[in-house]
C-alpha cells in the first residue's frame, strides 16, 4: 500500500505550520519587502515565518528549503486550500486576507458606511454575527465602535425598511444590487428621472447611461454616470431615479474603459467645488481645456476667522491669507464656471462674516442674496 506524502508526522506537521502562518500572518510573503541585494523571495519570507509561528506553538521545526516550500503549496493548491493564481501580493486562505487588527479597522469603517447603505448594513450584520466569539475573546475590542461618520442620509435607501414602515417611494434603491453589477460589467442602462427639483420639466426623462460609481456625499447617495450619445459625465441622486432599470445591451465595455471614465470625472470633481459637473458643451470646453478658470476672492471677518485658517485642504488651488492684525483673512480660489453655485451656497453659510470680493457677477448675487434675507425679515 503506498503511503501518502503526508503520512509522516514531520511532512503532516510542516504542512498544518503552514496553514497556520497563512491563517494568522496573511499578506506573508508580499512583494514590497526587497532584499538588500535587490532582490525578492517571498518563499524565505514565510519560511521564516513558519519558523515564528513553529515556536510560539512549541514545535521545533528544522530548516527546510525553499524547494520544499513549494512542493507544500502545491499540495494545497491541489486541495483547494489555496487558489491556482499568483501570491505575488502575500498569502492568505480564501477570503481571509486581513490581519486581526486590520479586521478591526475594516469592520469599524463598513459599519460608518452602513448607516445609509442597506447592502453595506446585511453584510455587517452578517460579520457582526460570525465573529461574535472573537469579539468576546478580545473583551468586546472587535467591534466596539472606535472610528464612526456622522452624516445621516436623509431619504430611505432600504426598500425592505421602506415596505415596513409604509414609506415606499419606489426608487432605483430597488435595484441597487443590479445596479452595482451593471457598473462593474459596463453595462449600458436605462433608468428614469422620478424627479429634478432643478429643472422640473426632466421629470419621467429616460437616461440612457453606463454607471461609474455609487458616491455618498454630505446627506444621500448619488449615481456618477456617463450618459450613452454625448459621453457626458453627471451626477444623479439615487431617490430622484425611479425604479426603471433596464440592461441595453448585456455585453458591457469592461472595467478598464469604466476606470478611465472614472478619472476623468474625479478629476472634473477635484477641480470644481460639489458635485455639478457642468452641462454637456460647457463640460466638453472644459475637458479639451479650452475654459478659462476663474479667480475668486472671499474675505472672512471674525468670528469665523480661525475656521477658515484651519482648513487648509478645501480645495487644490486655494491660498490664504491673513489680514492685518488678524482683523480678516482672503481667501483665494481658481473655480470653473459650473462651480460658483455651489461655492456661493458654502460661502452663504457664514452669513455677515464673508463678503466676496471677485468676480463682480457672484459677489452682485452674494449681495442681493443678503438683500433678499433682509427684506424676509422685514416683510
Amino acid at each position: 500500500m503506498k503511503l501518502h506524502p503526508y503520512s509522516e508526522s514531520d511532512t503532516f506537521i510542516r504542512l498544518m505550520l503552514l496553514i497556520a502562518t497563512f491563517v494568522h500572518h496573511p499578506g506573508v510573503g508580499a512583494t514590497p519587502a526587497i532584499g538588500a541585494n535587490g532582490t525578492h523571495d517571498a518563499m524565505q519570507l514565510v519560511l521564516a515565518q513558519m519558523q515564528h509561528v513553529a515556536h510560539t506553538l512549541g514545535f521545533a521545526l528544522p530548516d527546510y528549503s525553499v524547494h520544499t516550500l513549494r512542493k507544500d503549496l502545491k499540495t494545497l493548491r491541489q486541495y483547494g486550500i489555496l487558489d491556482q493564481r499568483m501570491y505575488r501580493w502575500g498569502y492568505y486562505l480564501g477570503t481571509g486576507a486581513l490581519t486581526q487588527s486590520e479586521l478591526s479597522i475594516a469592520l469599524q469603517a463598513l459599519a460608518a458606511q452602513a448607516q445609509g447603505d442597506a447592502a453595506l448594513k446585511q453584510t455587517y450584520e452578517t460579520l457582526e454575527r460570525r465573529l461574535r466569539g472573537l469579539n468576546l475573546e478580545l473583551e468586546g475590542q472587535l467591534l466596539y465602535p472606535v472610528r464612526t461618520q456622522l452624516q445621516r442620509s436623509i431619504i430611505y435607501t432600504d426598500p425592505v425598511e421602506m415596505m415596513q414602515q409604509g414609506h415606499y417611494r419606489q426608487t432605483l434603491f430597488d435595484h441597487i444590487e443590479r445596479l452595482q453589477s451593471a457598473i462593474l460589467q459596463g453595462l449600458p442602462i436605462e433608468l428614469c428621472q422620478r424627479s429634478n427639483p432643478y429643472v422640473p420639466e426632466e421629470t419621467g426623462q429616460r437616461l440612457r447611461v453606463y454607471g461609474l460609481q455609487l458616491v455618498y456625499a454630505d446627506i444621500a447617495w448619488y449615481l456618477l454616470c456617463e450618459h450613452l450619445d454625448n459621453e457626458h459625465l453627471s451626477i444623479v441622486r439615487l431617490d430622484r431615479l425611479s425604479d426603471h432599470f433596464q440592461i441595453l445591451n448585456p455585453q458591457g465595455r469592461g472595467l478598464e474603459q469604466q476606470f478611465q471614465s472614472l478619472q476623468i470625472a474625479h478629476q472634473l470633481l477635484t477641480t470644481g467645488w460639489g458635485l455639478y459637473l457642468g452641462s454637456v458643451e460647457a463640460q466638453q470646453q472644459e475637458r479639451l481645456a479650452q475654459l478659462e478658470p476663474i479667480a475668486v476672492l472671499v474675505r472672512f471677518f471674525p468670528p469665523v476667522v480661525d475656521f477658515i485658517l484651519e482648513g487648509e485642504r478645501r480645495h487644490p488651488t486655494q491660498k490664504v491669507r491673513r489680514g492685518k492684525h488678524g482683523s480678516y483673512v482672503d481667501y483665494h480660489v481658481t473655480l470653473p464656471e459650473r462651480s460658483l453655485s455651489e461655492f456661493l451656497h458654502w460661502v452663504n453659510r457664514f452669513m455677515g462674516a464673508a463678503e466676496i470680493l471677485a468676480p463682480a457677477s457672484l459677489q452682485e448675487r452674494h449681495y442681493q442674496s443678503a438683500i433678499a434675507l433682509v427684506q424676509r425679515y422685514e416683510t
